[in-house]
């Protein structure tokens, strides 16, 4: 049994909470554990909530973002960055298509948008664009999709959009700001001891306090899987259960995901599952593989897809 002599902390308790706003304190943290917690939450805050964003835009009569539109006060990219401040909640794994038909004078905003059921847009007074003349008109379709972090509009252009639609670059984390603070305090005859102070200010498609939970469970969850040690298993066992490997190169087996040209969303869902090579892929069942959070039937067509192109298949 682990016996160790560091102090666990208390639980966290509000300081201050509004809707977007809040802060919370952790008290009696062992001397120098505020800043390895505090930053490793931070962290987490901020690069690994999912959160939606919009990653693709098609606007009738529009070729390029540098475009105009007859009619219409803002050009192309004024009208991108409008879109681009629309706080929405997905409530879906699969992307999910807006759309936008408007036309005659007048402001155009996000409660003029039809969105289907699993879609929330929280600012509906968000301006999108105005029409300045009677024959003026735009219509539009619009991508949102699920995520983590930040993903380059190169990402989405890799999965071969129409032309005349619009990658955009996705930020995906539903945090607008997350800082936190360290300072000492008594317990018993030491004064060492550390008070953790986070503050996480969020786009309001999550609250702080259950931004900070979910990043203490994420983080719990990641300790928790390299606790203790793990023999790989032999290359030869594997490759007698994949149909068609038996001549694979074990170098191919240690060969990283990243480099199947997989979509992002594939890519993450992968990652997320600790499946980081194809050796470990290919150890999975279609089944398993579907079974994976983030990745329906058209996810694992692609992992096949893309492993036929090294004379591999999954088993059924």
């Amino acid at each position: 049994m682990l016996e160790s002599n560091v102090a666990l902390p208390s639980k966290p308790r509000v300081v201050k909470e509004e809707d977007f706003f809040g802060t919370y304190e952790i008290d009696g943290l062992f001397p120098g554990y505020g800043h390895t917690l505090g930053n490793s939450l931070r962290r987490i805050v901020l690069s690994s909530l999912p959160g939606a964003a919009i990653t693709l835009v098609k606007i009738d009569g529009v070729k390029h973002e540098f475009d105009t539109i007859d009619g219409v006060k803002e050009d192309v990219i004024t009208i991108l960055l409008n879109l681009k401040r629309l706080r929405l909640a997905l409530h879906s794994d699969e992307p999910q298509t807006i759309s936008l038909s408007a036309s005659g004078l007048g402001l155009i905003t996000a409660k003029e948008l039809e969105v289907p059921s699993q879609v929330e847009v929280l600012n509906p007074d968000q301006p999108i664009a105005e029409i300045t003349a009677k024959s003026g008109k735009i219509e539009m379709e619009i991508t949102v999709e699920k995520g983590m972090g930040y993903v380059a509009r190169e990402i989405h252009q890799k999965d071969k959009v129409e032309i005349g639609t619009i990658a955009l670059d996705a930020v995906f984390t539903p945090i607008r700001r997350a800082n936190y603070e360290v300072e000492n305090m008594r317990i018993g005859d030491r004064t060492d001891y550390n008070r953790l102070r986070m503050t996480i200010e969020t786009d309001g498609t999550i609250s702080p306090r259950e931004a900070l939970e979910k990043s203490v469970e994420i983080m719990v969850h990641q300790l928790k899987a390299i606790i203790g040690f793990q023999d790989e298993e032999p290359v030869k066992e594997k490759v007698e259960e994949v149909d068609n490997a038996e001549e694979i190169d074990p170098d191919t087996l240690k060969t990283r995901i990243e480099t199947m040209d997989l979509t992002q969303r594939t890519l993450s869902a992968l990652e997320e599952a600790n499946i980081r090579t194809i050796g470990g892929l290919v150890r999975k069942k279609k089944d398993d593989i579907l079974a994976l959070e983030g990745i329906g039937p058209k996810g694992v067509d692609e992992i096949v897809e893309k492993l036929s192109e090294l004379n591999i298949s999954l088993e059924e």
